[in-house]
């Protein structure tokens, strides 16, 4: 955003984050109740409007109460669904019917982890905790802001590049509340950095964070693995071979990473068709897609994506295509693992690993 634009519309945003102040004001001094559970809840969220790694640290944070022998579950609001209230995820859902993230979660474990979605958190852990009494920690997805419930762990995410102690309160930035909302943080976690960030860089990082953040908060980094393509429809064909040109196509925050990534691997990019976050694709613009795909090129997406382009209403112009995404994990720099595990395991009952 232009400096001057940003300064225009610093006004708005001090009148933003006052009410947001209030609003963590009346829940700090316990005027407005917060509610905790029965069983750990985790929750992974953020400052920032979208971008900073979400989906893959749920998943990872998933798989590490897996490891422990927990029975977790994930409960998220469920955004740009089609439906509204709770809901469980089954196998007959779609991406329109619990949203793209809860449908890539509940896939992506094959269904071992139940996955729910709630506009309202405290309403969706009292279903959970009928529909699924077995369940022994929940981790939430994206709730930093929503103070009705009580997480047992607050872990805030911030993007490297774009990281909330330079960013302002919307409007003039993309900052949901103030900088200072970073201190119900009990970890922080630098997203999105290169494998190899010096130490002298994440000792920077960490000092920013802590000018917000309380005193001794732990400030971990992580970055991406990227695995080898995958298709998204049995019939997309054979696999991108090394140097073939790719079309890419996103509906994600912060699709940067993806083409960073993809040229690094050699890829020529031919063309990136980029849209909106959680954008749902249509039929129409599938077919326009494969109509100017250059020859020789396939089609490169994001797994979140992928979710959506499984849609039933788009499959007879998605599977078509020779279209593939490209799956992501989380790895934490230096000890940052070892140190986010020992903040989960003192939360958690001990049970035998079957």
């Amino acid at each position: 955003m232009p400096r001057l634009l940003t300064l225009l519309l610093l006004p708005l945003s001090w009148l933003y984050a006052g009410v947001a102040a209030v609003r963590n004001w009346l829940y700090d001094t316990g005027f407005w109740q917060s509610t905790a559970a029965a069983v750990p809840l985790i929750n992974v969220g953020n400052l920032r409007v979208g971008g900073t790694g979400k989906t893959p640290h749920v998943a990872w944070l998933t798989q590490q109460l897996l490891d422990l022998g927990q029975q977790p579950a994930i409960l998220s609001r469920g955004y740009g669904r089609q439906t509204r209230g709770f809901r469980r995820a089954t196998s007959a859902d779609t991406a329109a019917s619990i949203g793209d993230e809860p449908w890539q979660h509940f896939h992506g474990f094959g269904g071992r982890v139940p996955v729910v979605v709630d506009e309202d958190r405290r309403h969706g852990l009292a279903e959970l905790a009928a529909q699924a009494p077995g369940v022994t920690a929940v981790v939430l997805d994206d709730s930093y802001q929503h103070r009705r419930v009580r997480p047992d762990l607050n872990i805030l995410l911030t993007e490297l590049a774009r990281p909330f102690w330079l960013d302002h309160v919307l409007p003039a930035g993309r900052l949901r509340e103030s900088r200072r909302g970073a201190r119900r943080a009990d970890v922080i976690v630098v997203t999105k950095c290169p494998a190899e960030l010096p130490a002298a860089a994440r000792q920077q990082a960490t000092a920013r964070a802590l000018r917000y953040a309380r005193s001794g908060v732990p400030v971990l980094f992580s970055s991406y693995e990227y695995g080898p393509p995958q298709p998204v429809f049995a019939e997309a064909g054979p696999l991108p071979a090394a140097g073939q040109p790719v079309v890419v196509l996103t509906g994600i925050a912060q699709p940067e990473p993806l083409l960073a990534e993809l040229r690094r691997r050699g890829h020529p990019i031919a063309a990136h068709h980029r849209f909106a976050d959680h954008h749902a694709f249509t039929a129409a613009e599938l077919r326009q897609l494969g109509a100017a795909l250059p020859a020789g090129a396939v089609i490169i997406t994001t797994e979140k994506d992928a979710a959506r382009l499984r849609e039933p209403a788009l499959h007879t112009s998605a599977a078509s295509l020779p279209l593939f995404y490209v799956p992501i994990r989380v790895a934490f720099l230096a000890d940052g693992a070892a140190r986010l595990q020992a903040l989960l395991t003192p939360l958690l009952t001990p049970r035998a690993v079957a």
